[in-house]
């Protein structure tokens, strides 16, 4: 009799047993586990460029663990919810065990589902999730298409599903086993209270800057967790150069921008406060040629043989810079198109956070677009994809240009598209028939063209070149370089060609990753200026922003204008008074004579000599007038473009 009342309470006791705690508690250790492989995998795929040493290593997998952790906090919080919101006597239920597995499934799949985002992230940027992440997550349909145009993401993500069905049938029946005893609503109330208080801690002290303990910016980024720094790029990504920079008395910023701004040939109209505005006075007669300005992507300089590659992957632009006036340390301003097109549209420093294109508030900007206008200029963005893009469309098409996109062709008129857009040929076709139009109508025109077939999936027209299609981005590259020659041997046959200025310029590098947080050598860029008979063919070799473009060919062709400009008419500026500006989301780095000073959130501020070459810093003692420089330079841009200052 006792035997069988013992037997009939047996069932009961497992029945009381509750996975409240057990499942999170399982769901963490599986993190850490994908969490570590993927640390090892990006590790191995990093190679030459991480630096292995005990510190190192340590701080890769020690901190890496803690953010690993970090991360399983929040990404409980689902389950802690259903256990707590659960009544005890229906936790055994099987209604509530199919639940419960269905939302295990879910975040194991999440979990998976991040790792190989991580490493495909990694193979384009080098880096963890950061701020280019957040950004993409706007624009699904584009990353998403070209992401299956690279991937074979059917396979993918059929070996994900299969995974995850077994890691959650594993973690179900080891939950089962090693459940704790009876959880009332009570205590899992005190309990979650207490999980609670904790995360609101860490969420309100710890931040993503504690892995950042190395010199070496692939050690730092391998400490991290990829999920962490995705929602941590989301909290930050808009930063208030006030609140996060060194700064200077505004009074003191104001004065110095002023004198960094002056130039012989620029006379100020006012004494306002970050006032930058002035009179910019060019002696001759003004010559109102056409302006084609063509923005490659990602045609980093050393992708050419005038800079030395041995590729031979741009044979029409080498052979064009023999004919061209060939910039030769010329330096973008960051590693996103958006920020090139900023630099190229409104000549102003990169602010941190996001670009001014995709900013609110960006409307009315004093810009090329604006200037050439009012010197009787059509101006025209054209742009192979769809202009919603990056906020494109809305940015040039509110700031004085004209936008010519994807949907002013038909079918019949595309040879090859990608996610991305149509083929680089016939963009360049569409531009032929804008200009065109444009010239026909009497007036000259200005028309900044921005490619998109150097862009990961690296696919192209068959039959064009001898690399075949979505093989290699030196195939991509060699593919714009054909359609480039292509546009300018059919602009040689055109009425417009002889009274025209072609500049030839990269919107950034193909890469911005390096062992430094800025490593100078990915941002360098070729500009060519081509116009027989005007321009000489020539090496200009003075360092130079990509914010100095507009100011510069404005100067050559001699306009007298009214300028908010922070950029310099290279040849009008005086010896030695050469810098560029260099960015991340973050990091504001300002290049001159030999050094670059480095600004980071929490006021950090450091000095460094550069090896051009490769890209590695050496730290050395503070330069306290270029720093002043540094800080007046991205302070008054901050302060400017929120206070309407930028405005026509």
């Amino acid at each position: 009799m006792n035997t069988s009342a013992q037997e009939v309470a047996k069932p009961t006791t497992l029945r009381s047993k509750s996975e409240f705690l057990t499942r999170p508690a399982l769901v963490i250790l599986l993190l850490a586990g994908i969490s570590m492989l993927t640390r090892i995998a990006l590790m191995l795929k990093a190679g030459k460029d991480v630096d292995y040493t005990v510190t190192n290593m340590l701080g890769i997998f020690g901190i890496g663990l803690f953010y690993d952790l970090l991360n399983a906090l929040y990404f409980i919080i689902p389950l802690m919810l259903l256990g707590w919101l659960t009544p005890q006597r229906y936790a055994g239920k099987k209604g509530f065990r199919i639940a419960a597995n269905t939302l295990v499934f879910v975040l194991l799949f999440l979990l998976l589902l991040n790792a190989v985002s991580e490493w495909v992230f990694w193979d384009e940027f080098g880096s963890r999730f950061n701020f280019i992440a957040v950004d993409y997550l706007v624009y699904t349909q584009e990353v998403v298409g070209n992401i299956r145009q690279s991937y074979p993401v059917e396979a993918i993500m059929g070996v994900l599903l299969v995974l995850s069905v077994l890691l959650t049938l594993l973690l179900s029946r080891l939950s089962s086993r090693i459940a704790f005893g009876n959880w009332r609503f009570g205590k899992r109330s005190l309990i979650l209270g207490g999980y609670f208080l904790v995360v609101a801690t860490v969420f309100m002290l710890i931040d993503n800057k504690v892995r950042q303990f190395s010199s070496n910016i692939f050690v730092n980024e391998l400490a991290g967790n990829g999920m962490y720094e995705l929602f941590a790029a989301y909290r930050n990504n808009e930063l208030d150069y006030n609140q996060f920079y060194t700064k200077l008395d505004e009074r003191q910023a104001s004065s110095e921008i002023r004198t960094l701004v002056a130039t012989p040939e620029s006379h100020f109209v006012d004494n306002k406060p970050f006032s930058i505005e002035r009179d910019i006075v060019n002696p001759g007669t003004e010559l109102h040629k056409n302006i084609v300005l063509i923005s490659v992507e990602s045609l980093s300089a050393d992708f050419l043989g005038s800079f030395g590659n041995t590729q031979g992957i741009t044979p029409f632009l080498d052979s064009l810079a023999r004919e061209s006036l060939l910039f030769t340390n010329l330096y973008a301003t960051g590693t996103r198109t958006v920020r090139g097109l900023e630099a190229l549209s409104i000549c102003t420093p990169p602010t941190p956070g996001q670009s001014i294109v995709r900013r609110p508030h960006n409307e009315d900007l004093f810009s090329m677009g604006s200037v050439l206008r009012k010197k009787g200029y059509q101006a025209r963005f054209i742009y192979g994809g769809y202009g919603y893009f990056d906020n494109m469309g809305y940015f040039f098409g509110h700031n004085s240009y004209g936008v010519v996109d994807r949907t002013a062709l038909s079918k019949k008129d595309i040879d090859y598209e990608n996610i991305w857009g149509v083929a680089d040929e016939n963009l360049f076709e569409l531009a032929t028939r804008e200009i065109g139009l444009a010239v026909g109508k009497g007036k000259p025109v200005f028309a900044h063209i921005m490619t998109t077939s150097n862009h990961r999936p690296y696919t192209y027209p068959e039959g064009r070149i001898d690399i075949p299609s979505h093989t290699s981005r030196e195939g991509a590259v060699k593919y714009t370089d054909y359609a480039i020659g292509q546009f300018i041997r059919h602009a040689r046959s055109e009425s417009w060609f002889n009274n025209t200025l072609f500049i030839i310029v990269a919107d950034h590098c193909a890469s911005s990753a390096g062992k430094t947080d800025l490593p100078v050598n990915r941002y360098k860029i070729p500009m060519l200026i081509y116009s027989p008979g005007f321009i000489g063919a020539g090496i200009m070799p003075r360092l130079m922003s990509q914010i100095d473009v507009g100011p510069t060919i404005l100067g050559l062709l001699n306009f007298s204008y009214r300028s908010k400009f922070s950029g310099y008419d290279i040849f009008k500026l005086e010896e030695g008074r050469e810098r560029a500006f260099v960015s991340t989301y973050q990091s504001l780095g300002y290049i001159k004579h030999d050094s670059l000073i480095v600004l980071k959130p929490q006021r950090m501020a450091a000095t460094f000599l550069p090896d051009f070459q490769d890209g590695t810093s050496r730290p050395t003692s503070q330069n306290k007038h270029l720093l002043g420089e540094a800080i007046a330079w991205y302070q008054s841009a901050s302060y400017q473009f929120r206070n309407g200052l930028m405005r026509k």
